[in-house]
């Protein structure tokens, strides 16, 4: 009996481990705190009543190497790099069976097979219905709390740029769409939605919003940004942060830095080798990531893959470190674009070795290393570096402690996972949010022109409209891997056949493809016209002679603008301008909508055809938004966050610019006169149209006479003078007119969009902060110098309808 007992105990110690773990699954879970350790004691990392950083170097002297480095990476989820949709007994034989950092884009329906040339979601029953995906992300949850010796929570991270990246989540137009609203409240509001979908589906971390500036227009991913001006991007950036974060998950800022200036507009494999001189870095490029983390605290930072002057930023101490977190005060972690660790080594070639490349991110201030392949990639390197005396226990210690710091935040080590998952059903999707997702497209379109007031059409009196154009009955731009898929998207077609019903017939043509065969090269050479695109542009003319209206949508589709997709022209592509020529030729009045992700030369257009509408990238009730504009029941009031040149031989041509530099050429002088160059901006910044019209009185400003850390009172009347009722974008700009140095010649620094009746004022009020006076001085600087000012407002950054002149005192 002894002897048989004693074995049982040998048995039992052999297998301790599993049966104490066993035991510690059912126990952990106490009542107010749980037991990730499982050792039956309440650690001060596990105490809710400690102060964070408490907690946080409690739970850092517990760690092990192994477990601080898996602290270090992310895990892309599954079909990206993660094989499992759900934890298997294999895990434990994984690299993240000591932890991991975080888990991107885990089962969010971006991962797609091809089965018999269709697109078919992997795993589409843990994706919808939502409360299915958020009991999946619990149970991956559970594993890594349950199962990993120390229990560390995971950061589920996700895209979110324009609505949370989950299949059938709410969906907003592109982010250059929502930047064209220049509504602040519009934008916190968008920004609490997709923090609400993603908190109750189990995501933690939004990646948004882009604070990259699109100075240059042949940038493929313009459409991904709020704009070219950084006090706008900059404050629209601020509302959305808060918006994210206002749910309890956290916001994470894009391209952190100097990203969107490649030389030649070229991006993809080429490496970027950004112009920008030291002033235009701080002022420009660096200014809304500065102007957003002060205000707004997020808790995520993502680093570019990009260099600036011969340094790339993510081996950068003083981009992630010095300015990040000592001048700017950021408190999060710094998560490294996929492949920007890598690109050290392979791009820049400032490494001798991939493993010295990793060794820089992290003595630069890179918190977690992203990348489609296996995170032990990263996380082996690490571990070497330590081990052979290349990297500092001490500073691996400070990296993760900013993001453990994050985790705390979060909540994550107090209520870990998503409560009751059947809330995800009753509060997620572009259902719930339908009369928000048609009205922030609507404020996102711009009227560019409406020679004639030929909008908005009345549909009484029109019999037969021609629907025509590549874009018309296309719907791939409303869909992105940055944003919610699986919708029932609403085409332009669609749209306008679903306003006027049986009342207007409508034809539709397609006229022609986006692109002809030989794009892009068709951009250099004149290739002659197939049989078919003439056959389909004769048809396209020949129902257009047979309609009283033309209503042709053109511009680009999601293959010829985006991420690795800069252009080389900015025409119309293909033979769509051909197209245009030939409805125009018939004689019969034109309605073009502009579908693109960029600002395209239009001239032609511009100066022949009678209206123009800009919709950019529509989200999937684009058709609808833009139908009931054309007809009138919408009064558009977008305004234009990005300059369109006139030809590619005025880039840059953006918004600011430094005093002189849009000058025309001088037509008398010592120094003689040129007629060689097209001047000014096809459509300014700033600039739209409405069915309505305002008028601006009665600035006032107080004081005029100031020292220079005082506040700035503006106030503005603005009436509506139509008869119609509409949307005006007021907009505030300052001219520093005497400086030690060269300043541009305007700033953006107030805006506001305010809805007016016929016949109805607003007074519209302003308050500037010192900041908003400061420049760089000739020692690199921040200061407000004396001096005087003239404070500005109107309708467009080159229609100022007041202004007044204040003095700031020595």
């Amino acid at each position: 009996m002894k002897q048989k007992n004693l074995m049982f105990t040998v048995l039992a110690i052999a297998i301790t481990g599993q049966v104490s773990i066993a035991q510690s699954k059912e126990n952990i879970y106490k009542k107010g705190w749980i037991d990730f350790n499982k050792n039956g004691i309440m650690d001060v990392y596990e105490n809710p009543k400690e102060p964070t950083e408490k907690r946080v170097w409690n739970l850092v002297s517990l760690m092990n190497l192994d477990e601080k480095t898996c602290q270090m990476a992310t895990l892309y989820g599954f079909k990206r790099v993660l094989k499992d949709s759900l934890p298997t007994p294999n895990w434990k034989n994984e690299i993240w069976k000591d932890g991991i950092a975080n888990i991107d884009e885990q089962l969010n329906g971006v991962g797609l097979l091809t089965s018999n040339g269709r697109n078919a979601v992997v795993s589409k029953n843990l994706i919808y219905p939502f409360s299915n995906h958020a009991e999946a992300i619990n149970k991956t949850q559970k594993w890594f709390i349950e199962e990993t010796r120390l229990g560390i929570p995971v950061d589920f991270t996700n895209e979110g740029i324009h609505g949370l990246n989950h299949t059938k989540a709410t969906p907003l137009p592109a982010p250059i769409g929502i930047g064209s609203t220049w509504n602040k409240d519009l934008v916190l509001k968008a920004g609490q939605i997709a923090g609400r979908e993603a908190k109750a589906l189990g995501y933690t971390n939004v990646y948004a919003p882009i604070l990259d500036l699109s100075r240059d227009p042949r940038w493929g991913r313009v459409l991904e940004t709020y704009g070219e001006d950084p006090f706008l991007v900059g404050a629209l950036g601020t509302q959305m942060v808060k918006g994210i974060q206002s749910q309890g998950v956290a916001s994470t800022l894009k391209h952190y830095a100097i990203y969107s200036v490649p030389k030649g507009g070229r991006d993809g494999n080429a490496r970027t080798d950004p112009h920008v001189n030291p002033r235009e870095l701080h002022e420009i490029h660096l200014y809304p990531f500065k102007k957003v983390i002060q205000e707004a605290q997020p808790m995520g930072v993502m680093s570019s893959y990009n260099d600036w002057n011969g340094e790339p930023v993510s081996a950068s101490h003083y981009f992630l470190t010095q300015l990040l977190r000592w001048e700017y005060g950021f408190k999060g972690y710094v998560v490294s674009d996929s492949e920007a660790v890598e690109f050290i080594y392979t791009k820049h070639q400032i490494a001798p070795t991939y493993q010295d490349g990793v060794r820089q991110v992290v003595e630069a201030g890179l918190n977690v290393r992203t990348h489609f392949t296996p995170p032990k990639d990263y996380i082996l390197p690490l571990r070497n570096l330590v081990n052979e005396g290349k990297l500092s226990m001490k500073l691996v210690d400070e990296r993760v402690a900013e993001v453990l710091r994050v985790k705390f935040r979060l909540g994550l080590f107090d209520t870990p996972y998503v409560a009751d998952p059947k809330v995800a059903d009753a509060i997620v999707g572009a259902d719930k949010n339908k009369d928000f997702v048609l009205d922030i497209q609507k404020q996102s379109l711009v009227l560019l022109k409406n020679e004639g007031n030929l909008l908005p059409l009345d549909k009484t009196k029109i019999k037969k409209i021609l629907v025509t154009g590549p874009l018309a009955a296309e719907e791939n731009y409303m869909v992105s891997r940055y944003g919610p898929q699986e919708l029932k998207n609403t085409t332009v077609l669609d749209g306008i056949k679903e306003y006027l019903g049986k009342d207007v017939a409508v034809d539709y043509a397609k006229g022609c493809d986006a692109v002809d065969a030989n794009f892009p090269e068709s951009e250099l050479i004149n290739f002659p016209l197939t049989t078919k695109e003439q056959s389909d542009i004769d048809q396209a003319v020949f129902l257009a002679k047979q309609n009283d209206i033309i209503i042709v949508a053109l511009g680009e589709d999601e293959k010829t603008t985006g991420e690795s997709k800069s252009r080389t022209g900015l025409d119309l592509p293909g033979r769509q301008q051909l197209l245009l020529e030939a409805l125009y030729a018939t004689g019969k009045p034109v309605v073009l909508v502009l579908i693109n992700g960029q600002p395209l030369t239009i001239n032609w257009a511009q100066k022949f055809v009678p209206s123009i509408l800009e919709a950019w990238f529509p989200s999937h009730q684009g058709g609808k938004a833009i139908a009931e504009t054309l007809f009138g029941d919408y009064n558009p009031g977008g305004k234009l966050t990005v300059t369109f040149p006139k030809s590619m031989g005025q880039i840059e041509l953006n918004f600011p610019y430094k005093l002189g530099s849009h000058n025309t050429q001088g037509n008398e002088g010592p120094n003689g006169f040129g007629k060689t160059s097209v001047n000014g901006a096809l459509y300014p910044f700033g600039y739209g149209l409405s069915y309505t019209t305002f008028s601006y009185s009665n600035l006032k400003v107080t004081p005029t006479k100031l020292n220079s850390q005082a506040e700035i009172k503006v106030a503005v009347n603005v009436t509506n003078t139509g008869k119609r009722a509409g949307d005006e974008v007021v907009q505030l700009y300052i001219s520093d007119k005497n400086a030690s140095v060269v300043t541009y010649d305007s700033v953006l620094r107030g805006f506001e969009r305010v809805n007016l009746q016929p016949g109805e004022t607003k007074t519209v009020n302003f308050t500037l902060q010192p900041s908003d006076l400061m420049l760089l001085d000739k020692n690199m600087k921040w200061t407000v110098e004396p001096g005087d000012f003239d404070i500005k407002v109107g309708s467009s950054s080159e229609d100022i309808k007041l202004k007044e002149r204040i003095t700031i005192l020595p």
